[in-house]
């Protein structure tokens, strides 16, 4: 028997309508909404295989449209950022909005450092053309969009001192100025060329301090980036600043070092404070690379 057609103010009439389920082509949006509405940028495929309820199959596909889509982009298999309308001409986020999710994706320490550390600390004698990444293993880079993400092995990097910086999404670790300065003078070849380490810690030297000078040098490896450091900002005229640190390495006896280890020393000076034998000069962007 037919049922009767509900009159008009009848109760059964008068019934809120119960939300339709999203259908399963919104399912992937209302996923990535909702991550972004939590201050989330990132995800893993676990998590998105687990949320959606998709074989894997299914969410290789669906990944790959929303990649074909500019929604999303994995720096690394397995690991994915969204990316919002309005960087997806640049094909990515910023790495400092998703760098510390990556690290812990890949189960690695790490810290932001040399030009980009400096950069945060106010010495951008240039914008750094790659985000660079310190951690304890070789690791590939990325380049994903316009982004470029740089890896620098350090086997100390858990001793190293670091300091929280503040993100869109959260936090990221930071190498201090001190720390920062250090690596300019290990790592001149990700930092441009000696020439351009000298211009930046002329800019860098005001943010250090002589007693976290020393605790930064203390947990370095050996002694050579510190004695070409102390010879750096001695020319640049921070002898009151390198007065600790070069009374901490006299008790260490340093060996000689060059000021460049990749060039031979010639018939060139000695820095005899801190034991480098000068065989570049010392003249910021003037110096040969």
């Amino acid at each position: 028997m037919a049922q009767p057609t509900p009159r008009r103010g009848d109760r059964r009439t008068s019934l809120p309508r119960q939300p339709e389920p999203p259908s399963h082509g919104a399912r992937p949006i209302v996923f990535l909404d909702r991550l972004q509405a939590a201050g989330r940028y990132s995800f893993t495929r676990v998590e998105a295989q687990t949320d959606l309820g998709l074989s894997p199959g299914a969410l290789k596909v669906l990944l790959w449209r929303l990649g074909r889509q500019g929604r999303v982009v994995a720096p690394r298999r397995g690991f994915y950022v969204i990316v919002p309308p309005e960087y997806r001409r640049a094909g990515s986020l910023p790495p400092a909005w998703f760098i510390d999710e990556l690290m812990a994706y890949l189960g690695r320490p790490y810290y932001v450092g040399v030009l980009s550390a400096a950069a945060f600390h106010g010495a951008a004698h240039q914008a750094p053309h790659e985000f660079q990444v310190v951690t304890d293993r070789p690791l590939r880079a990325i380049r994903v969009g316009q982004v470029r993400i740089r890896f620098i092995k350090k086997a100390s990097v858990k001793r190293a001192v670091v300091e929280p910086q503040k993100t869109p999404t959260g936090t990221m670790r930071v190498a201090t100025p001190e720390v920062t300065a250090l690596d300019l003078v290990r790592y001149p070849r990700h930092a441009g060329s000696l020439a351009n380490v000298v211009t930046v810690l002329a800019e860098l030297a005001e943010r250090l301090d002589s007693r976290r000078l020393v605790a930064a040098a203390k947990a370095e490896p050996d002694l050579a980036p510190t004695q070409r450091l102390g010879a750096i900002l001695d020319h640049l005229g921070r002898r009151s600043l390198t007065g600790p640190l070069a009374a901490w390495l006299a008790r260490r006896a340093p060996r000689l070092t060059r000021l460049r280890p990749d060039r031979p020393s010639g018939r060139t000076g000695t820095d005899p404070r801190w034991w480098v034998r000068l065989n570049d000069r010392l003249d910021g962007d003037r110096s040969t690379a």
